[in-house]
């Protein structure tokens, strides 16, 4: 793991200058905690349940609370709130950038009150505010902020494999997506319809190249979350961590095991995660040219992969934001009201805490379930874990 991906999350109060360390993450399933949000019909934080009234099923098997706590998140023995603004330059684009720093001191100013401590720091490590009330050197690191998306392939390839697409093609062995590409080999590259091996070829080395660079882009930004999570556990008073991002695919174990790191260190740490989509309604308009009649059915099935790629990157902001009692705000277009709602944390956070009966560290994604035992009410909880298989010795 390259060493400089700490830096990513320094934060000048919280960093120890010339600290030369790896961040190393270890998945254990000894303990599974569930952070749950409970709401009234009237979308008000509910903090008098007890631990009777929970039941957590674990790919739908009932598990034993071994812990109950309610996390009261506004205290009046300690107001102050502290607030990462935490802004992914490797995925967001030049467009969205732009539209964040024209409305930043106007963001802030909805945002922070003038009690709270903030920072604004980038996933690629290039924008960094340090801990601080005066919102001109939170705007001003805002405006620092340019497109870091270097590590992609170049524009042009043939095929034009997408992360998406190449992780369906190598990680799920995806028959259909493997030939879709191929398709488009022959077509691009110009090659006669007999030479469906060479178009093959083509397309299984475009998928890797846009695997690798898919997957540096998704490992070095929960990297630097998982950093940031586990530095704002030193902090005193009320920790809130916001991610804009347009989301991104997080499919491999390895990045699966890293989320539930994450969530399992904002749980500890009681850090409430929020998601922002910077990139509004138009992430959904797809828009990729009227196809030739010899492409049109590459074609349709990419456009049905840019609509499936979109849902994927969609879930692992949902899923951050559900398992730590933020909110998820996107499909808007309205960022400065987006600010504003995502700096509110819940007043009442339930956290559960259970030990899988039974299960070893399977390598697997177990989907979780939260019920409660009274009619009325919604509840926001987290959605699953990876319980990532032990390290071998030796390895």
């Amino acid at each position: 793991m390259n060493k400089f991906l700490l830096a990513l999350a320094c934060l000048s109060a919280l960093c120890m200058a010339g600290q030369d360390a790896t961040v190393q993450f270890e998945s254990k399933v000894d303990a599974v905690l569930v952070p749950v949000l409970v709401r009234d019909a009237q979308g008000h934080a509910v903090g008098t349940l007890k631990k009777e009234d929970f039941e957590v099923f674990d790919k739908d098997k009932p598990q034993t609370l071994t812990g109950f706590t309610v996390q009261k998140r506004v205290d009046s023995q300690a107001p102050q709130r502290f607030i990462i603004f935490l802004f992914d330059d490797l995925h967001l684009s030049a467009k969205d950038l732009l539209l964040i720093k024209h409305g930043a001191t106007k963001m802030l100013e909805e945002s922070l009150t003038p009690s709270d401590v903030a920072a604004v720091l980038a996933t690629s490590g290039r924008a960094n505010s340090g801990l601080t009330r005066d919102h001109a050197k939170l705007a001003a690191a805002i405006a620092t902020l340019e497109e870091r998306r270097a590590a992609r392939p170049a524009a042009g390839r043939c095929p034009d494999v997408s992360y998406y697409q190449a992780n369906l093609i190598l990680n799920k062995n995806d028959d259909h997506a493997l030939s879709t590409a191929a398709e488009e080999a022959l077509v691009c590259g110009d090659l006669e319809p007999h030479m469906q091996a060479a178009a093959e070829g083509m397309a299984k080395a475009a998928a890797k190249q846009a695997l690798a660079f898919g997957e540096l882009g998704t490992h070095a930004t929960l990297e630097a979350m998982n950093a940031v999570v586990k530095k704002m556990a030193t902090l005193p008073g009320q920790h809130t961590l916001i991610l804009i991002s347009p989301g991104f695919l997080s499919a491999t174990p390895e990045a699966l095991a890293v989320k539930s790191e994450i969530m399992d260190s904002a749980a500890q740490a009681n850090v409430t995660i929020s998601t922002l989509d910077a990139t509004g309604l138009s992430a959904h308009m797809l828009d990729i040219g009227e196809p030739s009649l010899d492409s049109r059915k590459v074609e349709d099935t990419k456009t049905q992969y840019s609509t499936e790629a979109i849902s994927a990157d969609e879930d692992l902001m949902t899923d951050l934001a559900a398992g730590t009692g933020g909110s998820y705000f996107h499909n808007n277009n309205d960022l400065i009201d987006g600010f504003r709602q995502l700096t509110q944390a819940p007043e009442y956070l339930y956290l559960l805490e259970f030990r899988p009966q039974g299960k070893k560290q399977d390598g697997a994604y177990h989907r979780l379930k939260v019920k409660v035992d009274q009619p009325g009410l919604k509840l926001q909880a987290r959605r699953g874990y990876f319980a990532a298989k032990p390290n071998k010795k030796g390895s």
